[in-house]
Parts: structure tokens; C-alpha cells; sequence
């Protein structure tokens, strides 16, 4: 038996390529027994890659893995979780067609005589996680239709299920509302407690304070130092992930607001929002803030046509206008960065450039043929301006780390200039410095007058960014802040009230 606070894994030498990248160079790594480490650094830093090579996806070109004083060496995932190390990744890994008990055992189904799947046993076992972490859903619920946050909440059941040794959490808390987060925190507690060794690998400096004992930071697919988390500061672990301190870390825009650009009346769509009315102006950040389920992406995806209203109107620059879908909502000046790129955003099997010229693609071909120069120039442009970490513009985007898969969303509606940009979660599985550069790019963008509608989970970011914020709940807005009035208690008592202002 492993004691507490004795080594239970040691990641020596290694290195791991991907075609033209050097994700992992000679990169060690160990974990404690009943720790929480954290895995920092740059989106294409190589945490996400290191960790993948532990959990079996990955087969490392060198290096060695040492797993309880024994050499080990994992050719898929299920072989490292049936010896107890299990990954939730980032990009959720359910399959939405199953329930909540069988995703969680999907692989490691307990049996009964015959070697039938015993369920009344997953379930069980499946009602008792779920009951440890608070979850208000049960276990015959079809993943498929629970929110992204609920999803999560499954992935983290999974380990707990399974009774890991090792326990490797990808960004956790990218979809959960701050109630999630406390949940998971005291679940990650009680893990370290019974002796549970956790990776966590995430971007938000102040959850890495909070939960972690020590941190490794990976630059350029190297380690550049593991920290004491009680003996380093923010500054510290920064300068090490991208080799200088960072300034300025949120932006906010020094202009004065213009002429109304959007402005919508009494929106309704019967079970997801009412009566949503707001205006947005030329040069103004609005934010818009709420728990996940309050309504915010619905209300953006219904501005800009995904979703029918029931009723309600838009005006576009004074000038009502029909948006019955996207392609009349981009024909009206407007953007849209969704909460999914991987489900919204992009077309995985295709390249970065490819991907970032779609919205722009009637604008770069000529006779139907593409005007390959202007494309590549495009591309080249918005790799420069948000620091895009990519070998070149025929890669995959699906080789992207999940923040620079990002950025190629971004780049792809700033390249059609619009003049009004909603933005839903734009940083989220960003690092600090590119989430940095965004905020000074969205403040440079509102400074030269566009009009931006930004949704956002992390409150630092909404107040650092926003010139108004409109809260909301349960599908209608609570309230408006600006100036002085923008502070946590009053967004908190304005995301948990159901007062309507």
C-alpha cells in the first residue's frame, strides 16, 4: 500500500511528435499520493499531450512511465483505466445516445452469472456517485439531453465510480456554474483525503491557488519548473508558462459609446427566455452574466437566427430586421464566436485556413474558383494578431490544442468585419497570456467602434471587460450594472434573484 504523500507515478524523458510539431520534449513528470497537481501552460504547451501519453491515447516516441514502482506501458485508454488512472478530458467523451449509469461503466460493465451486465448493480453504484456529487439528475437520464455542465458532472462520476488511483481533470471547470465548482472542489478534497492522486490541468490561476499542492509548467512542449503551490505566486508560475510577466492581464475599452447598433425588444422563446429587451451600442462591451441554464446562449443563437422566436423584435442600426437564420444575420453586419466550437464552431477534419475562410468564403473566390493568395494572407494576418500556435495553414484544425481551436473561431468571424460581435464564452480552455490577448483585442475592436455582446462564466472577466452587464435568471434579465455599480455581491444577488428589473 502507498502511503499518503509517497510517489506514486514518475513520467521520465518524454517526447512525443506530431506531424510538424514537437508536442513533448523530454518532459518529466511524478504525482504524489492524496495530491492535486496542477499541469500549467500555453494552449500547445503540451499538457493536454503529456497527459494523454499516461492515460494510454498517446504512445510516447521516448521516455519511460513508472506506476507504483512498476514499468508500465498503456496501448489504449481502457488498459490504463482498468489499472486505475482515468482521464476526463476536456472535449467531453460520452457517447449521447446512452444513459448516465451506462456511460459511466461504458467499458467496465459489472457482470452476474454468464457474464451478463448486471444493472441493477450500475445503477446502483451509478445513484450513489451521483448522490455524493449533489447531482439533480438520476442515472436513467439520456446524456444526450443534459446541458454541457451535466455532462461534466458524468465524466467526474465516471472516475469516482471506477475508485481511480489516478484521476486526470482536463480543464474541469470549463461548464460548470460557480455551485458546480464548489461541488467538484469538495469532491476533489475528499479524493485527496482518502488518498486519490489528482492531475489538474487548467488555465484559471485562482481555482490552481485554491485546490492544488504543487504545479509543473510546460513551455513549448518542455518543463520549465514544478512549484510549491503555497510557496509561488501568480507572477511567478506566469513568467515561467510564456517566459515574461504579464500586464494589464483584463482591458477595458477607453472610448465613449456611439449610435445604437442592436437593439432588441421583448424577445421570447416559450421555455428558454421572455422578455428580453436591450440595446447595444457602437463601441460598448455589453456582458451579459447568469448561471449556466439562465438562457444567455439561447438569447444570442435567437439574435443571430439559430433559434425561431416565438416573438419579438430586432433592430439593426435603427431598422427592424427578419433574421430568420444565420446567413441573414451575417448579411446584417453580425458575428457570432458560439459556447461549442467543437460542435459549432468549426469542421474538425478540415484545415486551419480552410476553417477560419469559411465565414468569409463569398468574399475570397472568383468563378467559383478560391483565391488562394487572399486566403492564405487572411490566415496569416490572424494567426500574427492572436499569437496562433500552428505549423501552417494545412494542418488539421483538429490537431489544434482545444484554446488555439479557439482562436481559429475567432479569427474566422473578425476576418468578415462586422460591426456587431457576440461573443459566448470566447476565452473559454484559453490560456492566460492568449486570454490577455483577446481582452486587449476586444477592447481594440469596441475602441474602433464595433459593437460587441460578450457572454462570459468568469466573473473577473465579465467585470474586466464590460462596460454594462445585464444578469440573468431563469431566462429573463434581473438587472443592469455599469460604473461603480459593477461589483461581485451585486452580480451574484442579480444571478440568483428572480426579480426582473
Amino acid at each position: 500500500m502507498t502511503e499518503n504523500g509517497s510517489t506514486i507515478l514518475e513520467m521520465s524523458g518524454i517526447s512525443m511528435s506530431f506531424p510538424g510539431v514537437k508536442a513533448l520534449s523530454d518532459v518529466n513528470f511524478d504525482l504524489k499520493k492524496g495530491e492535486v497537481h496542477a499541469l500549467v501552460g500555453e494552449n500547445g504547451a503540451g499538457k493536454s499531450t503529456l497527459m494523454k501519453v499516461l492515460a494510454g491515447v498517446h504512445f510516447p516516441e521516448k521516455g519511460d512511465i513508472v506506476y507504483r514502482g512498476r514499468k508500465v506501458v498503456y496501448h489504449n485508454p481502457l488498459e490504463a483505466k482498468l489499472d486505475g488512472i482515468v482521464i476526463i478530458f476536456q472535449e467531453l467523451n460520452l457517447v449521447p445516445e446512452l444513459t448516465v449509469a451506462e456511460n459511466i461503466f461504458l467499458g467496465t460493465f459489472p457482470t452476474k452469472g454468464f457474464g451478463l451486465i448486471s444493472r441493477k448493480k450500475m445503477k446502483e453504484e451509478t445513484r450513489r456517485v451521483l448522490q455524493e456529487l449533489e447531482c439533480d439528475f438520476d442515472e436513467n437520464k439520456i446524456v444526450g439531453n443534459l446541458s454541457i455542465a451535466r455532462q461534466q458532472m458524468v465524466e467526474i462520476a465516471r472516475a469516482l465510480a471506477l475508485k481511480a488511483s489516478i484521476v486526470i481533470l482536463d480543464e474541469p471547470t470549463a461548464s460548470l456554474t460557480g455551485h458546480d465548482k464548489d461541488i467538484l472542489f469538495r469532491n476533489i478534497r475528499r479524493l485527496r483525503e482518502q488518498g486519490t492522486a489528482l492531475v489538474y490541468v487548467s488555465h484559471k490561476m485562482e481555482e490552481i491557488f485554491e485546490i492544488t499542492d504543487r504545479i509543473t509548467v510546460l513551455r513549448d512542449g518542455q518543463k520549465t519548473g514544478t512549484l510549491i503551490t503555497a510557496e509561488t505566486n501568480r507572477n511567478e508560475v506566469i513568467q515561467k508558462m510564456i517566459g515574461r510577466e504579464l500586464d494589464d492581464f483584463y482591458v477595458k475599452a477607453k472610448n465613449r459609446p456611439g449610435e445604437e447598433a442592436l437593439r432588441v425588444e421583448n424577445l421570447t422563446r416559450k421555455g428558454e427566455f421572455y422578455d428580453i429587451s436591450f440595446s447595444l451600442r457602437c463601441g460598448e462591451v455589453l456582458g451579459l452574466y447568469g448561471l449556466v441554464g439562465a438562457g444567455r446562449s439561447e438569447v444570442a443563437e435567437a439574435i443571430f437566427g439559430i433559434r425561431p422566436l416565438n416573438s419579438g423584435k430586432i433592430f439593426i442600426n435603427g431598422k427592424e430586421k427578419k433574421i430568420m437564420n444565420s446567413k441573414m444575420a451575417v448579411s446584417s453586419g453580425m458575428g457570432f464566436v458560439p459556447e461549442d466550437r467543437k460542435e459549432q464552431g468549426l469542421i474538425l477534419g478540415m484545415s486551419c485556413r480552410d476553417n477560419q475562410s469559411l465565414a468569409n468564403i463569398r468574399y475570397l473566390n472568383s468563378f467559383m474558383f478560391i483565391k488562394e493568395r487572399e486566403v492564405n494572407q487572411v490566415f496569416e494576418d490572424y494567426r500574427d494578431k492572436l499569437s496562433l500556435s500552428c505549423a501552417g495553414p494545412g494542418v488539421p484544425v483538429v490537431n489544434l490544442s482545444g484554446g488555439n481551436q479557439q482562436k481559429i473561431v475567432i479569427a474566422k468571424w473578425l476576418s468578415i468585419n462586422p460591426s456587431i460581435l457576440i461573443l459566448d464564452e470566447p476565452t473559454r480552455g484559453i490560456d492566460v497570456g492568449s486570454k490577455a490577448e483577446i481582452h486587449k483585442l476586444v477592447a481594440s475592436m469596441a475602441e474602433q467602434g464595433m459593437a460587441i455582446l460578450v457572454i462570459s462564466s468568469e466573473m473577473p472577466e465579465i467585470m474586466g471587460v464590460s462596460h454594462r452587464i445585464l444578469t440573468m435568471h431563469q431566462g429573463r434579465i434581473t438587472n443592469e450594472f455599469s460604473g461603480e455599480n459593477i461589483t461581485e455581491s451585486n452580480l451574484i444577488d442579480a444571478i440568483t434573484s428572480s426579480n426582473v428589473c
